[in-house]
């Protein structure tokens, strides 16, 4: 598949259109008066990821490589385009309301969602090592700063160090994998790697003569998955998402546990399936062990938690063994295309839930985020039936309950595991996600069983008109996910067959 130089520019859409949109906010914002209203800058951002969309499914029109072989265009980025640009426009539009609430007049914050989602976008489309780094940079940077954006609250400014200090140094092990690989085969594309890496010879790279090293590789690989899970937060590289995801701010928080987390698994299947898969046998152990100590550790964390944001953090570290679970399921060539279908097809559907999720607990929390423990949802199914009713869908997508986008996610994920013969990790699994039922229903009891605290009758629940359309989008897309998953898991399939590394291809990648 040749680079066409013509099209270089649709290849990159709709990080185009995310990029104008943002710098578009940045310079109006302070032209506006210094205490009005930054909704109208909302509204702006949210019709920049619609288009951004629109952009990403008029590249279907055009597949192929562009930059020099460095973007490749095809189902599997076209999903993830889609699927990335979705999220952060339900996270802005559960935001309206929370800025209000939290009197957080920085019009910069939408900005900041759009320069985000150009780096998510980016990762899941490049095939070169070096842009990927610069991508997860774009995206990392935004949410730094995202996730202090209550300013005014400890616990936001302590948030953003933790993050920032630690994905720093997570990102160096990703760069310093990269440059190992790079001197492994001469090479920081995708393809010539997986073309070095399956060959015994020298480097795959015209006019370069370098031995190929697979013994290096291996170290790049283990370096690279450092940097990676912990974007994921897949253990052992989770320890900063409980606290990071209490002091930022909710509808962040919806975007961190989603977004990104997309964006690098969509990274992380490029990588160990087209680059390394030739170093599969390396990796697989410490993919297994990562799926294992994820879904343990997160789901016994979740079980101590009195708040419900450190509960959703330590659900999503265990959401994130779930998916590795489809990963390791890859290493096995008679359930490769399953695996990696069931990663995708389970990336939109966590997408789905934990967004609305969050969406749910932005809006309930108030003023300071005050109302944030479990206690304070308290007969919450009387005050306020409909919000209630959306909360208990994406916790029951959560859980893996039938008629659930989670409940088929978990299905295919296992079922690719068993057909690649993992079965006691398909049974840590499954024991994992009867203890998850725990704490997901108890939050259900709390809310229909309990009766409100003194004092909380009262309180305010009626949804405004932005966070009531994330919230149904929301809704219906995780019921849609369970009763009708065939559309996506045709596409998310057509993606997997995409991802196969195109290795005769090679030479046509590097001009």
């Amino acid at each position: 598949m040749t680079p066409n130089p013509d099209l270089s520019y649709v290849r990159i859409l709709p990080e185009l259109v995310l990029s104008i949109w943002g710098i578009v906010v940045m310079f109006v914002e302070p032209l506006l008066p210094e205490r009005s209203s930054r909704k109208a800058l909302g509204i702006f951002s949210f019709i920049g990821t619609l288009v951004a969309i629109a952009a990403s499914l008029y590249q279907a029109n055009y597949p192929g490589l562009g930059w020099f072989g460095m973007i490749r265009v095809d189902e599997f980025s076209i999903f993830f385009h889609v699927l990335i640009c979705a999220i952060s426009a339900v996270v802005i539009l559960a935001s309206f309301e929370y800025l209000e609430t939290q009197q957080i007049r920085g019009g910069e914050y939408y900005a900041l969602i759009l320069f985000s989602t150009v780096g998510m976008v980016l990762m899941s489309s490049a095939v070169e090592l070096v842009l990927i780094f610069i991508a997860l940079e774009i995206s990392s940077i935004a949410t730094y700063v995202l996730a202090g954006f209550r300013r005014r609250y400890a616990t936001s400014t302590e948030s953003s160090i933790k993050y920032f200090l630690l994905g720093s140094f997570a990102t160096a092990f990703f760069l310093y994998g990269v440059a190992l690989m790079f001197g492994a085969t001469g090479s920081t594309s995708i393809y010539t790697i997986a073309s070095a890496l399956q060959s015994s010879g020298v480097s795959m790279v015209p006019g370069v003569n370098v031995p190929v090293s697979h013994g290096l590789a291996y170290v790049a690989v283990a370096l690279m998955f450092v940097g990676i899970g912990f974007k994921v937060a897949s253990a052992p590289f989770h320890i900063w998402t409980p606290d990071v995801y209490e002091g930022a701010p909710a509808p962040v928080v919806a975007l961190m546990s989603t977004g990104p987390k997309a964006a690098a698994f969509a990274v992380l299947l490029r990588i160990l399936f087209g680059a390394a898969i030739g170093t599969g046998n390396a990796w697989f152990w410490l993919v297994w062990i990562s799926a294992a100590l994820s879904m343990t550790l997160g789901n016994l964390g979740a079980l101590l938690q009195t708040n419900v944001k450190r509960m959703l953090a330590y659900s999503s570290i265990a959401h994130a063994g779930y998916l590795l679970v489809a990963f390791a399921a890859v290493i096995a060539p008679n359930a490769r295309d399953t695996g990696i279908t069931a990663a995708i097809f389970y990336a939109a559907s966590y997408a789905a839930m934990n967004v609305g999720a969050f969406a749910v607990v932005s809006h309930f929390a108030r003023t300071g985020e005050r109302y944030v423990n479990i206690e304070d949802y308290a007969g919450l199914g009387k005050r306020s039936p409909v919000l209630a009713v959306t909360l208990t869908i994406f916790l029951l997508s959560l859980i893996g309950i039938p008629a659930t986008g989670g409940f088929f996610a978990k299905f295919y994920v296992f079922n690719a595991a068993l057909k690649s013969d993992l079965v006691w990790l398909t049974i840590i699994g499954l024991v994992n996600s009867a203890v998850a039922a725990y704490y997901y229903l108890r939050l259900v009891v709390v809310m229909y069983m309990y009766e409100p605290q003194a004092g909380e009758e009262t309180l305010r629940l009626k949804a405004a008109p932005g966070l009531t359309t994330a919230l149904v989008v929301a809704a219906i897309v995780t019921v849609w996910l369970g009763v009708k998953p065939g559309n996506i898991l045709d596409y998310a399939n057509r993606g997997a067959v995409r991802l196969l590394p195109a290795v005769q291809q090679t030479s046509n990648l590097i001009r």
